[in-house]
């Protein structure tokens, strides 16, 4: 194969790879999250750093595996290879099901956010059609072409950065104006565990997307080193990010005035920076969760697609368009997709947020479990050399995946069993069709 043909059919570069790892995590969470971390104070920032640490080592763990198995699908790939085809299924069912209900949320905020602008979006029959046409829109953008849509990644991933920088700037100039007065006071009484466990929970859907870049690993430019560098680099920053631009926003307005608005991100600036920039960031708010949709609509087309081309989800959904892209599975996926949507279309944008981040992240870390388990896994049969300290990387991450899984709360978890099981059906039907009995993937 000649360096064109490989260009062409790897189109995603160090950058586009990154931009789909930050672009993926930067999303809906950072301008909608303070409305529910509001009450939790600074109960909220403890669990942001807890978060980011325990994000950085299932990022770590991600960027070993996709080392040694640089292959499509990434946590399906990795689970499948350490425990076979059972776990390997069920992993990737979680996941599957996570980005598509997931999708609905970061869709959902991104209405939210132009709400601000234009309200009659708003109302809930208008608001439900125009998520519904936003999520079509990106559907057809994925299905052009993997280099088009890595291209859309990128641009927006910059332009989205940019009020972000904007505000932790905005909130140093205030902090340096007016002093520490403006911020909540710190009472370690108001400190508690459960506080924190929740804050945890709400503070990993910002998080989640760190793992985008090993799900197209078949066209990442030479995977084996690019995905470990973007998956750690763009958690690390994320973040960081995060951490700065949630706290100020909990910590330097009042609580129930954040908690209230369906905006919270514009409300910052607005009180420190003026209407006019509030109306701005609600313009980048809205960006910055079309920017992520954009990243998961990929993600969510490529893992079942990968699925149906190992015999473990029917063919029709592994049959591509001639550029190559999942055409079937964006399809089937994206009507998944806005079933999801018009059944919530009843809910609060508000309500219809929070209910389905937390169902997406109980589900999503089952896979991430999985995976720290399939490293554990691959590391003891000497596929993963051993050391002590990816050995206690592993570990944490595996415990930091368990305590969210409790602070989730048991209607998400609930419901997170109940789709887990729902795929046992389609798993033992491929197995019958196809007479894999008990064989395991090698």
């Amino acid at each position: 194969m000649d360096k064109d043909t490989a260009a062409a059919s790897r189109p995603m570069g160090f950058w586009m790879a990154l931009a789909l790892v930050m672009g993926s995590m930067i999303g809906s969470g950072v301008f909608l999250l303070p409305a529910s971390l509001a009450p939790l104070g600074w109960n909220s920032v403890f669990g942001w750093l807890i978060t980011v640490a325990g994000a950085l080592c299932v990022a770590a763990v991600f960027g070993k595996l996709s080392h040694i198995l640089p292959k499509a699908g990434g946590p399906y790939a990795y689970s499948r290879a350490a425990f076979g085809d059972g776990a390997g299924f069920a992993i990737a069912w979680a996941y599957w099901i996570s980005m598509w209900v997931g999708n609905a949320a970061i869709a959902t905020g991104a209405v939210s956010y132009l709400s601000q602008l234009f309200p009659v979006l708003g109302e809930p029959g208008i608001s439900a059609a125009t998520t519904v046409a936003i999520v079509w829109t990106f559907t057809l953008i994925n299905i052009s072409g993997t280099k088009l849509a890595g291209q859309v990644q990128l641009v927006w991933t910059i332009i989205k950065i940019i009020p972000l920088i904007a505000v932790i700037g905005l909130a140093a100039y205030v902090l340096t104006q007016q002093g520490t007065a403006v911020v909540r006071p710190f009472a370690t009484q108001d400190l508690s565990f459960s506080a924190i466990s929740a804050a945890t929970i709400l503070t990993l859907w910002a998080m989640l997307g760190l793992e985008t870049a090993t799900v197209p690993a078949d066209k990442v430019e030479n995977a084996e080193r690019t995905i470990g560098r973007a998956t750690l680099l763009g958690t690390g920053g994320a973040g960081l990010v995060y951490i700065l631009v949630c706290s100020a926003v909990v910590l330097m307005l009042p609580s129930a005035l954040t908690a209230a608005s369906p905006a919270p991100f514009a409300l910052f600036v607005e009180t420190f920076g003026g209407a006019n920039a509030g109306t701005a960031i609600a313009a980048f708010g809205a960006i910055s969760a079309l920017g992520a949709l954009n990243g998961w609509v990929m993600c969510q087309g490529e893992l079942p697609a990968a699925m149906a081309r190992d015999g473990m989800f029917p063919a029709f959904m592994g049959k591509a368009a001639p550029n190559g892209t999942p055409r079937n599975a964006h399809l089937f996926t994206t009507c998944l997709l806005t079933i999801v949507i018009l059944m919530n279309s009843s809910r609060s944008l508000s309500a219809m947020f929070e209910f389905l981040i937390v169902l997406t992240t109980a589900i999503v870390l089952v896979m991430y479990f999985g995976c720290a388990a399939a490293a554990a896994r691959l590391m003891m049969r000497g596929q993963i050399p051993a050391t002590k300290g990816f050995t206690a990387i592993i570990l944490f991450a595996m415990l930091y995946s368990l305590w969210t899984i409790y602070g989730a709360g048991w209607e998400a978890l609930g419901w997170g069993i109940a789709l887990l099981f729902a795929g046992l059906p389609t798993f033992w039907l491929m197995k019958i069709s196809l007479g894999r009995g008990s064989h395991s993937a090698r």
